[in-house]
């Protein structure tokens, strides 16, 4: 299986840091996410990958090379404006012929591949979404009314929601929502494909899931061994 690593993106959440590096190149200890999410899918058993590259795309070609430092073959794209989030995708669509996973290049989780792929082979839709439960605290007290009288009033509340964890697998009669050369997000896909009357299907996982790109996941994530965990959690599972 391929999988297409997204890695055009500003990483304006990040800033002033993402000013110089792009955000998939923003350190976790002594290694960038990058290179933790790349060895993470050859754990998985990943060997073909594609990178798409925007905005200090250079660097990106510079760290990671061919991939062969990993035992991957690396191939790149390069977009001259930025595509959103899947519009990427259509500068390689003739190369992904069979199922393919899609991942932000700035995502950790110890989300077993096999077992998500597994899932998406059940059903013969497009696209299945790999989701977490995220819990949000409120910063204000919420209100709900009818007829502008208040029927409820819940003070900073703690709200949980499924939320995407930005890692996708596809089939490639995905193409057929996906429009060339124009910026296209997954928010438009999904309107896309809910209009046309094709199901979306979600996995559930209750494990280990960090956005770098939000601050406090990436500071979380700098007391995780990532590397050593990662490694404990496959072994269990093989062991299971």
């Amino acid at each position: 299986m391929k999988a297409v690593i997204q890695c055009g993106g500003m990483g304006t959440r990040l800033r002033p840091f993402t000013s110089i590096l792009p955000k998939p190149l923003m350190p976790i200890g002594a290694r960038p996410v990058l290179e933790l999410l790349l060895k993470w899918l050859r754990r998985n058993g990943i060997q073909e990958v594609y990178v798409t590259t925007g905005y200090l795309g250079h660097l990106i070609r510079t760290v990671c090379g061919d991939g062969s430092q990993w035992n991957l073959r690396i191939r790149y794209t390069q977009e001259l404006e930025p595509l959103g989030t899947i519009g990427p995708l259509s500068l390689i669509r003739e190369e992904l012929d069979e199922p393919f996973i899609v991942l932000n290049g700035d995502v950790l989780t110890d989300l077993s591949l096999s077992r998500f792929v597994a899932s998406h082979r059940t059903h013969t839709d497009p696209v299945t979404i790999a989701t977490a439960s995220r819990v949000i605290k409120m910063d204000f007290g919420v209100i709900d009314e009818v007829d502008n009288t208040v029927q409820v009033f819940r003070e900073k509340p703690t709200l949980s929601h499924l939320v995407s964890m930005g890692i996708y697998c596809m089939n490639p009669d995905v193409f057929r929502f996906i429009p060339d050369g124009i910026a296209f997000g997954f928010d438009d896909l999904m309107l896309q494909m809910m209009q046309n009357g094709t199901n979306v299907h979600v996995y559930k996982h209750d494990g280990l899931w960090l956005d770098i790109g939000r601050v406090e996941d990436f500071q979380n994530a700098q007391t995780i061994a990532w590397e050593e965990q990662s490694a404990s959690i496959e072994v269990s599972a093989a062991a299971a």
